[in-house]
């Protein structure tokens, strides 16, 4: 049995707090780090490295003299620098009027612009470089789909009579050639439900008809984080036979049968391994972003389908992973940003913007679905965060960020009166901001 297992069976509530706090405990160790690393780099003195706030569990001091700590708060973490009053970075005006010219030069307010900007950017980004890794990681893991259409793997089906194996090359689909995977989602895409349909395959340099399912099928291929499929108990794998006491086919059919619900429950006949079962889900209000850029909101019950099989695969070469996971992290970016800025003005419901509670739910649930999805979480996670602390809010990073770039212009920071009036005004949005997604944690289902 794996830990996962393990963690599964301690109880849901213990499942969720444990990989949340791992996930954020990576998260925020790679965001400190990088501000640590690259403020050593500049010449500043980092005293304290801690994952955590509140009573120490753990510290050492290193030879260089930081003291590396873990706290009883496992709920975000900081690097204090040498000169700083606090862990945001306040100024420490006695501390620093008592150094000498070269040690101030060692402080975060001694240190050279450059120095302190490029201090203050690295955590930000480093969670940035962090989501573009795991992306990496995962294509690299996961390989990517060849460019002809040949079975690689298929999983199991309720289908009797002879079906696509392993290794087939499909060079039609019900009369339509499929000369490429390109063409072969196209026409399954443009193919109507139905039971059985017609496949011509090259098998073993035999060309042969055989006749399979829909090629895409109700075959559950993922289960979203915190929706009614996974509250429900549905899994990947699993084939939905009927839904509303009608039956389907084909993938497409389940979101018009979910949207004339309007929110009212669902009956589902699962097919499980050979076992038929029965299970009910309400679906929920969801805004999901469109081609155009913008949202719709659709009733949903979070779960996503694909092919009959799984295409072949091939290794993505280097220069390739990196291109296809800097294409992900811009998706998400834009997607994420899209969704705050509609939520603002008030064009989709702010439950789009989750709390901690949220958040761990999320983290929790994408664990049990497996490392796979669970890595995924993190990785947008981390892309989160990271945008959220270049925002030029004062506090976060991107609020230094505009201090550096109003000292870059004048020749002069603001005043300490200026910065301290700044930075109580940006706490106090950070607060509410984070009241706001509590709140909505409790109010939203």
């Amino acid at each position: 049995m794996d830990i996962l297992a393990i963690l599964s069976g301690a109880g849901g509530v213990a499942w969720t707090v444990v990989f949340f706090v791992l996930a954020l405990a990576i998260i925020v160790a790679v965001h400190e780090y990088g501000h640590y690393i690259v403020g050593r780099w500049s010449g500043i003195h980092a005293e304290v490295f801690s994952l955590g706030f509140g009573p120490v569990l753990f510290t050492r001091t290193d030879k260089r003299g930081t003291r590396w700590q873990i706290a009883a708060l496992p709920l975000g973490g900081y690097v204090k620098f040498l000169g700083d009053a606090n862990a945001a970075s306040g100024k420490d005006a006695d501390a620093i009027s008592g150094l000498s010219a070269a040690e101030r030069r060692h402080t975060m307010h001694g240190a050279p612009l450059w120095a302190r900007a490029a201090t203050v950017v690295a955590g930000p980004v480093f969670n940035i470089v962090l989501t573009v890794a795991v992306y990496i990681g995962m294509i690299g893991y996961t390989g990517i789909a060849t460019d002809l259409p040949v079975v690689g793997k298929m999983p199991a089906m309720p289908f009797e009579g002879q079906s696509l194996e392993p290794g087939d090359q499909i060079l039609a689909l019900a009369g339509t050639p499929t000369p490429d995977l390109t063409a072969y989602i196209t026409a399954a895409s443009e193919l109507p439900p139905a039971a059985r349909v017609a496949y011509t395959v090259d098998r073993a340099g035999a060309k042969i008809d055989v006749e399979g399912p829909h090629p895409l099928p109700p075959l559950v291929d993922s289960v979203h984080p915190k929706n009614a499929a996974m509250d429900a108990g549905i899994q990947p794998g699993d084939v939905i036979l009927q839904a509303g006491g009608k039956d389907v086919t084909a993938f497409s059919e389940l979101p018009v049968i979910v949207e004339a619900s309007n929110g009212a429950p669902i009956a589902l006949k699962i097919w499980r391994a050979g076992e038929v079962i029965d299970l009910t889900l309400t679906p929920n209000r969801r805004d999901i972003p469109n081609a155009e850029g913008g949202f719709d909101t659709r009733w949903l019950i979070g779960l996503s389908g694909g092919l009959l099989f799984e295409p072949e695969v091939r290794n993505a070469g280097p220069l390739e992973a990196v291109g296809l996971a800097l294409e992900q992290t811009w998706y998400v970016t834009k997607t994420s940003l899209s969704g705050l800025w509609h939520v603002v003005a008030g064009k989709i419901s702010s439950c789009a913007i989750s709390g901690p509670i949220g958040m761990a739910e999320v983290m929790g649930d994408a664990a049990r679905s497996g490392p796979e999805v669970f890595l995924g979480m993190l990785a947008a996670l981390s892309l989160g965060i990271g945008l959220l602390n270049l925002f030029p809010i004062p506090v976060l990073d991107g609020g230094h960020l505009v201090f550096h770039a109003f000292e870059a212009i004048t020749g002069k920071p603001p005043s300490d009166r200026a910065l301290n009036l700044m930075m109580t005004v940006g706490l106090a949005i950070v607060l509410s901001f984070m009241a706001f997604a509590l709140t909505n944690d409790m109010m939203c289902s």
